[in-house]
């Protein structure tokens, strides 16, 4: 079914939105794809705060050229069956979702991102993305390193005073 005019332009609205928010939008192909799987993408990336769209590439480049920071983004890669996942919280959740499909689903192929910045990023670079801790994976890891020395402290005091106990617990029997 065709789109109407109106509707064209508020798609296109939406994705400039969608791309003036997202701090990595990421391209790719999915020729091949079922659609029950597409489905299952898009259930799991809602939860990971990422949305997918599959919109057509005329739709995206007229977007891109009405975002002030895309208007000299470089659409030469927009060809084919593509999708887009958008994320404005985290810059590689986008790509990780997508990375955790593709093992699945082989038929999904990286074609790159764009990034906040509206510089266009090539799709091996966002391969090595994906297998980037997430930002919440970074801050817990971060915090686990913070408590390290808190927790030592704690398990050398709590033997010595185990210890202590044993102590007086054997000089209290004798």
């Amino acid at each position: 079914m065709a789109l109407t005019k109106n509707k064209k332009q508020e798609l296109v609205k939406e994705v400039s939105e969608l791309l003036g928010t997202s701090k990595m939008t990421v391209v790719a192909k999915y020729e091949g794809t079922t659609v029950k799987a597409l489905q299952t993408l898009r259930r799991d990336a809602k939860a990971n705060g990422t949305k997918v769209k599959v919109i057509k590439n005329r739709l995206v480049i007229q977007a891109l050229k009405a975002t002030d920071g895309f208007k000299d983004t470089d659409t030469g890669a927009l060809e084919g069956m593509l999708l887009y996942a958008f994320n404005g919280e985290d810059e590689v959740a986008a790509a990780q979702i997508l990375n955790t499909f593709a093992k699945q689903n082989p038929s999904l192929q990286f074609v790159g991102a764009i990034n906040a910045e509206g510089e266009f990023v090539d799709a091996a670079s966002v391969k090595a993305l994906a297998g980037l801790p997430g930002k919440n994976q970074l801050i817990a890891g971060i915090l686990n390193t913070l408590n390290a020395p808190l927790r030592g402290a704690i398990g050398s005091l709590s033997g010595n005073l185990h210890g202590l106990l044993q102590g007086l617990e054997a000089k209290a029997t004798n």
